[in-house]
């Protein structure tokens, strides 16, 4: 068995006889001969492993997970992964982390969410996005403000880009009281994967509190914003988005603007792409987005930039037809702060649940023996409301950050 902590806290013995695991570089090996921890809670599989993490993190309970891909041609945690365990090493203090020889055993002792100012190359296999959802869960409850320069892809097709979650995550941090000078994210360098390159810089204040909230109107859109961005490509091609997706969207509201984002030099990463990012406002502040991003160089067949721009503009009808307080990709953010506001109650209309909002539920309920009183709402056949919504509702936690100094 080998016990696996970060560089800062041990040194590494010179013997060779350690074995040096592709999955894992970065930390350092020595040799233990305890058994795993068989505290907390326990999960097989690497589904949901950030989910994981974070409520481990945020509760304090320690997690362990086994058969992580044991059965694959390749067992064990990819490098990805690898790469998140470092982040919540970097913001926390005092973390316990052991991984098995083959990499398919987890055990993760969580320590205090520290925060302060933290670089961290993230793996190109995801976007930066991948780690910054998890960032915005825990940086309101650190102990210093967190200032993160997160490295390496801001836009692929996997996960929610920098762009999504500027404009839909960050206004929803504000309803629950998490505003100020000190909340940013910006990007400072664009990276299309495979080989990335990009630069995004995050900052957030620390609270001790959060409010509980009432989401429960909708609104009408009033307005269409977005960002067609390219890198290492025509500048035209992000024209030509524009005027494709304004070709649907046009028919249904006059308010739109979508800003082009053409970087160059040093600021363009290291492989050519582009992209589009589409987000709808509604009268009570709602914020529903869409997105798309070309095929990554080398891999599938080439984009016309005209049927990208339309498939977006589509995506973000459809998602403004499910409707809802939040849109499907920031669902978990808002359930996790309702969870941990304050010992009141907190409303929010959804649309209808993603597996892994329905997933993340399980877990908080695991985590924080919080549990959601869900209503089903069916809209009329002829209604303009869209389709079935949720009501959420649950009593917060109570959570305190006890970490925060007080001054």
């Amino acid at each position: 068995m080998f016990l696996l902590t970060s560089c800062s806290q041990m040194t590494l013995d010179p013997s060779p006889t350690y074995p040096v695991c592709s999955k894992t570089r970065g930390f350092s090996w020595s040799w233990s001969n305890n058994n795993m921890a068989n505290q907390g809670l326990t999960y097989d599989g690497c589904n949901f492993f950030r989910q994981r993490l974070v409520l481990s993190t945020l509760s304090g309970k320690r997690v362990k997970i086994r058969n992580i891909r044991s059965k694959d041609d390749n067992p064990g945690l990819r490098d990805f992964e690898a790469s998140f365990i470092r982040l919540m090493d970097k913001i926390t203090n005092g973390t316990r982390i052991e991984i098995n020889q083959t990499g398919t055993v987890l055990f993760y002792q969580p320590g205090l969410l520290y925060g302060g100012t933290v670089e961290h190359e993230c793996n190109p296999q995801r976007s930066i996005g991948y780690y910054l959802e998890a960032l915005l869960m825990l940086a309101p409850f650190m102990k210093t403000p967190l200032r993160a320069t997160l490295k390496g892809v801001t836009n692929d097709q996997k996960d929610p880009s920098v762009d999504t979650l500027k404009a839909t995550a960050i206004p929803l941090m504000k309803k629950f009281g998490l505003d100020g000078e000190g909340l940013e994210l910006k990007v400072v360098k664009r990276g299309m994967p495979p080989g990335g390159g990009g630069e995004v810089l995050f900052s957030c204040p620390v609270r001790k509190t959060i409010r509980p909230v009432q989401l429960t109107d909708p609104g009408k859109i009033k307005r269409i914003r977005g960002t067609a961005y390219s890198v290492r490509v025509s500048p035209q091609m992000a024209n030509r988005i524009v005027d494709s997706a304004r070709s649907i969207l046009n028919k249904f509201i006059p308010d739109i603007y979508i800003y082009t984002d053409h970087m160059k030099g040093a600021n363009s990463g290291k492989s050519p792409g582009f992209g589009l990012t589409l987000v709808a406002e509604t009268t009570s502040g709602t914020f529903l987005s869409a997105e798309l991003v070309s095929n990554p160089q080398g891999q599938g067949d080439p984009v016309l930039p005209e049927d990208l721009g339309r498939n977006c503009a589509k995506l973000l009808l459809e998602e403004v037809y499910r409707g809802g307080c939040v849109d499907s990709t920031n669902q978990s953010l808002l359930l996790l702060y309702m969870t941990l506001g304050q010992q009141d109650v907190s409303k929010a209309l959804l649309g209808p649940l993603s597996p892994y909002t329905i997933e993340f539920l399980r877990h908080i309920r695991d985590f924080f023996q919080i549990m959601f009183k869900m209503e089903t709402q069916k809209q009329e056949e002829d209604s303009q409301k869209g389709g079935d919504k949720v009501l959420m509702t649950c009593v917060g936690a109570g959570f305190t950050n006890i970490s925060k100094t007080l001054k």
